[in-house]
């Protein structure tokens, strides 16, 4: 096991080498950098049985330690979700340059012409557990908006991340790219955690972490830069009284269990009044056909029977697995006032053929994304044409939602001048 001053020595020579990696990255031309993504899903191609085999061995290892089914999906690389990172990253490659957009430009009085003109952040560091196509996905908006960039995969998915890890630098090398734009830590070993947050302010420029909400609320205490991320997605579908009853059966399922392992998962479902004996019982029948767990508060229960009673702790709850809460609501009111105290502030649900009603959820629910008529699995970059996402954003500075390539930009101004000097 290395030493803390091992760690040390380990993760500043990779913080240099992706500084130095960083300079010239951001001077590359867009072209030079889509090839390097059309490079990297070609050996990703080609490397599929391997990183299928390394996958095994991860998986096989999760079995041993007990893993949920939850993060069993998660951690899973079939053939069809190995093309899924290889297409992912030609999406990504077909999207505009993010880098040197000019933004907004006006000339001031004196005859100054101010451009704003998006740049890289520089070097990101990325930690993430589990779900090793965020290898693929992080590293790839990366270098798509010309940032070097740090990964940290977890302890579960180290051998699968580290073989789609080789396909990106191979990707870099065969675009005359340095390979060291993309980087990943050698170890599981935690400290190299704990030293990538406190001790590498010099060469890291923000921190994204991608995981639960220990693994989140670590990074926010730790990190002495700053961080995009998200501490949990408590998802709510709301199913108004102007809802369709088929649609909105069909939203609530799919909003729960298309993958319930992912952050977008719904884990509560309002529903109002009005339409509570009509739409429940077909819904919790459908949810408990498909595997669901339902737990409802007393009216939910009294409407259907198999429901177990939902506690104070069920309305914040991220399952991740295949359970959610039910509640009934009076109206609308109660409903946003529900998400407001227990909501995590990602992504909500109305379903409703009132616009009046469409309107206001989206002026008063002041989560990251909010839909009408729509499930919340839509929650994901590849879905909002992003290509790809690093995560779901629930602050309010910099990047709010998914981040894709242009939230991985900042900008500078860029003032031409005729020999202007000030009074």
């Amino acid at each position: 096991m290395p030493t803390e001053i091992s760690i040390a020595e380990i993760m500043d020579d990779i913080g240099r080498a992706a500084r130095r990696a960083a300079t010239m990255l951001a001077t590359t031309d867009g072209e030079q950098r889509n090839a390097a993504l059309k490079s990297s899903a070609a050996a990703i191609r080609d490397a599929s049985l391997d990183i299928g085999r390394a996958n095994s061995l991860d998986m096989d290892a999760a079995v041993s330690r007990g893993l949920s089914a939850a993060m069993l999906d998660r951690l899973m690389l079939d053939a069809e979700r190995i093309e899924a990172m290889a297409t992912g990253m030609e999406a990504i490659a077909t999207l505009h340059d993010p880098v040197g957009r000019i933004l907004e430009e006006w000339q001031r009085p004196n005859g100054l012409r101010i451009q704003r003109v998006s740049v890289p952040l520089g070097v990101i560091g990325i930690i993430y557990e589990s779900r090793p196509n965020v290898t693929a996905d992080a590293g790839a908006l990366c270098v798509k908006s010309g940032n070097a960039v740090i990964l940290r995969g977890g302890s579960e998915s180290f051998h699968s991340s580290q073989a789609i890890y080789h396909c990106l630098r191979g990707g870099l090398s065969a675009a005359g790219i340095n390979a060291d734009a993309v980087q990943m830590v050698p170890t599981t070993d935690r400290t190299a955690v704990g030293y990538l947050l406190s001790s590498m302010a010099d060469t890291i420029d923000v921190v994204v972490p991608r995981g639960g909400k220990s693994l989140i609320k670590r990074v926010q205490d730790e990190a002495r830069v700053p961080v995009i991320g998200h501490l949990e997605g408590i998802c709510h579908v709301y199913v108004n009284k102007e809802a369709d009853p088929d649609m909105a059966r069909d939203i609530v399922l799919n909003a729960k269990m298309r993958r319930t392992g992912i952050c977008g998962a719904a884990e509560t479902v309002l529903i109002d009044r009005d339409v509570a004996e009509r739409v429940v019982p077909d819904i919790v029948s459908a949810l408990q056909g498909a595997g669901c767990e339902v737990r409802g508060d007393k009216n939910v229960a009294s409407l259907i029977t198999g429901v177990k009673k939902a506690t104070e702790a069920d309305w914040s709850t991220e399952y991740l697995d295949a359970i959610v809460s039910m509640r009934v609501v009076d109206n609308i009111d109660q409903a946003i006032a529900h998400i407001r105290e227990y909501g995590s502030g990602h992504t909500e649900s109305i379903v409703t053929e009132s616009a009046d009603a469409a309107r206001q959820f989206f002026r008063e629910v002041d989560s990251a994304i909010v839909l009408q008529n729509a499930s919340t699995q839509f929650a994901d970059g590849g879905e909002f044409g992003m290509g790809a996402e690093i995560g779901i954003a629930t602050g309010r500075i910099h990047a709010r939602g998914p981040v894709g390539a242009d939230q991985l930009t900042s900008y500078k101004y860029v003032v031409r001048g005729s020999g202007q000097v000030r009074p």
